[in-house]
């Protein structure tokens, strides 16, 4: 199969070997080495893609993580929607398609493996680039721990795309030495194929590496395919480079119209002609000597064009030698396309004189670099508009944060790299004391530049609806002007107004040049308009990497209670309740879930019963001021409260709705114990770090999460007073002794606990804690006397016949105490959190919703927990909807189903008949007390 476009020799490929792919349906041959985009232009391939919104075709554009045009759809091994060609390396059996700006999720799942890991360095340098590699060496050598990390399948930056001399000497020479000497260090890491794409807070930076992507089936399937680098830094260099920009004109965006730079690259680094006959418009001298590297490749030079007029200089004399003038003061203003969109001709025009028709089929154009300051961005800097480079460069700069070579503006090879080994040997030394070998000496480079770049963004404004800003989103100049014209002065409004800036490449190819145009439209200087803003991601990331391994049985923690092994041995049926494992039921030989629950309620209110509540969230309080705290925390008022005795509190958000609910404890003077329900453990502690730390840092009160550290049983029933005693013979179990809402020490079946006289079940009941190792065998020593176990359906069903609210389930973020029936346990002698809210008139509404009960007028049907509840099934549609069920059981001690509701009007509305509505069916439903067993509260003291 012929590449008619590769060159005979040269490049960084291995000819050696032939690799086979597909794209668009068809069969094509490539080297180890190429990406998709060299390989394609090798093939003379020049329609890669078409404009999302116009159609139009679309080209290769750019050599890196700048291209706007090329992105593919790839559809072999786990296939990947929206991967750039230019970045996606060729491997064998490679299968891939072209997008119209839109990419495609696949419908199978990606049995692919996706990693993460955490690490820590002393000086953490992103680019292996000239500036980079000096960084890493000179920071090596002080003995610190270093972290090179680069996109790229290896080292050297913009040198593996460009002919650079260092001392006389091919400048890639230099890399493999420095690259040999980083790799023989024991304290470095040179991460390849590693783009670093967020900055964040703390000097703590996220990086995507790819580890078998470009292998294809030859993937080792133990390996991970991608890694997510999770690095915390003492010190950041930032050596991430510059992304070259065009030059705007009409019709910019055909096939065959390329970044200078990266036409040249194309040439030497993969050993493929992007074209036969080129025009080359810049505004600097990077774009002339691309000039020479396409001419020395074999490329026609039609035409070299500089908008600039300066004095001959080494690149001018150069091209000279070579035959060819430049045309100072000259653009491109136009071109013209075959009939398959594909560019055949430019037309290049003097600044105000006429156009002449060019005829090529490559027009390379650079108005310049703008370098990444991404990275430096997103940690706090914030860039510059600088005349002299023609360019936004860093500002100010940010603590333990250096920006170096072509990222900060530093083009000059030799410059960069000291720069770069400056700039390392000082993060190093100031991390790691110094030391070691003297950095990299000095070099010098062969190129001397010729004159300052022109701040050039348009050379022609005629038909702007085909002078494209951002070829990705297919954004005009039209359309920049219809920003202006609607009164945007704003880059970040014309930005969301154009789109332009909004897509995968995130505007690095074109957003300082849509910034340039913007700033010709206001009148305003370009540092008066300044950059949008930099956010991370620099590039996209996959969902499946952010998740790594956490899918499946992994994708959440799995927790167990000390006691879980005797629940299996009991055939118990579990489920999931924040991320704990709950026993369901304990299901007996021959039941179902409703004859387990049955036996285990009858067990519970009619002899002794036990569950496992180990799960329930428990934080620990300490501090002087912690009574004080717990009021503003809760509705009711808890610095009254004795040592030894126990209170139930509500917890209401700001906005007055109900948080949580549970039972603190005063265990001392200065210690508290606080229960908070089994899913909002972890919600409630850092609710409560919240405010200590950012409102009330003036309280004396540290929190402590002690859920993990207690092992716990409720043991209910009209027994469980005679069990204590048993268990604990040292123990006053007498009620006028341990009252009600009381805590005691004790040694309960020889282990030191903590016993609360607490009750969700209406039942005279005990809590027993436990250090968590010796949950176990408290749990053996309760089973040894004969006591039956219950699961969580068959609390439900005990707390819901006493009316008792489950927060998340019976509430729903718009649910005040009130509402819930608990405004009892409301203070209105003090403030809470939330009390400002409760005093609105919309939370004393007599429409709220609020708790009731239910009875089916069916006493066997079951209602549907969320159905919805009308007072007139058959009325015709939208029927008013007065509220919805929350809770729904079958009642052993009332021998029927019930219900409780959240119902506007409350009980107001007491023996009036509703429709609970559920999956098209109407059951008839009286409202009634929410309260149905025990209303006295007789039976809670035994």
């Amino acid at each position: 199969m012929s590449q008619a476009f590769r060159r005979a020799a040269g490049g960084r490929i291995d000819r050696s070997r032939t690799l086979n792919f597909h794209f668009d349906g068809r069969a094509f041959e490539a080297h180890p080495g190429d990406t998709l985009s060299s390989a394609l232009l090798a093939h003379g391939v020049r329609v890669v893609a078409r404009g999302p919104y116009t159609g139009r075709p679309r080209g290769t554009y750019g050599i890196g993580a700048e291209e706007p045009n090329a992105f593919v759809q790839v559809d072999s091994g786990p296939g990947e929607p929206m991967v750039r060609a230019t970045t996606l390396e060729v491997y064998d059996g490679l299968v891939a398609r072209s997008l119209a700006g839109r990419g495609e999720l696949s419908d199978e799942p990606d049995h692919s493996r996706y990693d993460k890991t955490w690490a820590h360095c002393d000086v953490l340098v992103v680019g292996a680039g000239p500036a980079g590699l000096a960084a890493a060496h000179a920071a090596a050598v002080t003995g610190a721990r270093v972290i090179l990390a680069d996109e790229r399948p290896e080292p050297g930056g913009e040198l593996l795309a460009g002919r650079a001399h260092l001392d006389g000497r091919p400048a890639m020479d230099w890399v493999r030495d420095v690259h040999a000497r980083l790799t023989g260090l024991p304290e470095v890491r040179v991460l390849t194929r590693t783009t670093v794409t967020g900055f964040y807070d703390g000097n703590f930076l996220v990086a995507v590496q790819r580890r078998t992507d470009h292998l294809g089936a030859d993937a080792p399937a133990h390996v991970a395919r991608q890694r997510l680098w999770h690095i915390r830094a003492a010190r950041v260099v930032l050596a991430t480079g510059a992304h070259e920009r065009p030059i705007l004109f009409p019709d910019n965006d055909r096939p065959g119209i390329m970044l200078a730079a990266a036409a040249a690259g194309y040439a030497w680094r993969y050993g493929v002609l992007p074209g036969r006959r080129a025009v080359v418009a810049g505004a600097h001298d990077g774009a002339l000597w691309a000039a020479v590297d396409l001419f020395d490749a074999g490329v026609e030079l039609a035409a070299v064009l500089d908008v600039r007029r300066l004095p001959e200089g080494q690149v001018h004399r150069a091209l000279r030698d070579r035959g060819v003038a430049v045309s100072a003061g000259h653009g491109v203003v136009g071109t013209d396309a075959d009939a398959d969109g594909v560019l055949e001709a430019a037309w290049v025009a003097p600044v105000d004189g006429s156009p002449r028709r060019v005829p090529c089929d490559l027009v390379a154009t650079s108005g310049g670099w703008n370098p990444a300051v991404h990275l430096y961005s997103q940690a706090g800097g914030r860039p510059l508009w600088s005349a002299d480079h023609a360019a936004f460069v860093p500002g100010d700069p940010v603590p333990a944060v250096s920006c170096v070579g072509a990222a900060a503006g530093t083009f000059g090879l030799a410059d960069a790299l000291a720069e770069g080994a400056e700039a390392g040997w000082q993060a190093g030394a100031g991390t790691h004391g110094g030391g070691g070998e003297e950095p990299l000496p000095p070099a010098t480079d062969s190129v001397a530049d010729a004159g300052a770049p022109a701040a050039c963004w348009l050379t022609s404004d005629l038909r702007p609806d085909t002078v494209f800003v951002d070829l990705q989103r297919d954004a005009t100049l039209h359309d920049v002007r219809r920003a202006v014209g609607a009164g945007m002065t704003s880059s970040e409004h014309v930005k969301r107004y154009t789109t332009a800036g909004t897509a995968a490449d995130q505007g690095r190819t074109t957003g300082v040049t849509t910034v340039g145009v913007l700033a010709g439209l206001l009148g305003l200087p370009v540092g008066a308009v300044g950059t949008t803003t930099y956010r991370p991601p620099y590039t996209p990331i996959s969902f499946g990497l952010l998740a790594g391994r956490d899918r499946g049985r992994l994708l959440d923690p799995e927790r167990r209670t000390p006691m879980h092994e005797r629940h299996e041995a009991a055939d118990a049926v579990f489920e999931n309740v924040g991320q704990w494992k709950r026993p369901w039921y304990y299901p007996r030989p021959g039941e179902d879930l409703d004859r387990a629950v049955e036996r285990e309620c009858r067990a519970a209110r009619e002899g002794v019963a036990m569950m496992d509540v180990s799960t329930l969230g428990k934080i620990s309080l300490s501090g002087p001021d912690v009574g004080e705290f717990l009021d503003r925390i809760y509705t009711n008022r808890f610095s009254t409260l004795k040592v030894g005795q126990c209170r139930y509190g509500v917890m209401c958000l700001a906005d007055g709705m109900v948080f949580d609910d549970g039972v603190t404890a005063r265990i001392a003077p200065d210690r508290w114990h606080l229960t908070t329900t089994t899913g909002n453990a972890a919600a409630v502690l850092d609710w409560l770090e919240e405010w200590l730390q950012t409102e009330w840092p003036s309280l004396r009160v540290s929190a402590t999460s002690v859920t993990d550290q207690w092992a716990a049983v409720a043991v209910v029933g009209p027994g469980s007073r005679e069990v204590l005693r048993r268990l604990a013979p040292s123990l006053d179990v007498s009620a006028p002794a341990f009252p009600f809402l009381s805590v005691r020490d004790a040694t309960v079946a020889g282990i030191p606990a903590r016993v609360f006289r607490i009750s969700f079940t209406g039942e005279l009941s005990y809590e027993i804690n436990v250090p968590a190792w010796h949950g176990l065998a408290l749990w053996d020593a309760l089973l040894a006397q004969g006591i039956t176990p219950y699961g969580t359906e068959t609390m439900h069903v005990l707390r819901a016949e006493k009316g008792f609210i489950v927060a998340g389930q019976d509430t729903d973020g718009t649910v005040t105490p009130h509402d819930a029936g608990l405004g009892w346990a409301v203070s209105t002698a003090k403030h809470f959190i939330g009390s400002r809210s409760l005093a609105r008139a919309d939370t004393a509404r007599a429409d709220r919703k609020r708790l009731v009960g239910l009875l089916p007028a069916d006493p066997s049907v079951v209602l549907a927990e969320g159905a919805q509840l009308v007072v007139d099934a058959d009325a015709p549609t939208p029927v008013p909807m007065l509220g919805h069920v929350t809770s729904s059981y079958r009642s052993a001690a009332l021998g029927r189903s019930f219900a409780l509701a959240l119902v506007a009007g409350g009980l107001t509305l007491r023996g009036e008949t509703l429709y609970a509505v559920d999956a098209g069916r109407a059951q008839p439903v009286v409202v009634t007390e929410p309260v149905f067993y025990d209303p006295e509260g007789a039976r809670r003291d035994g």
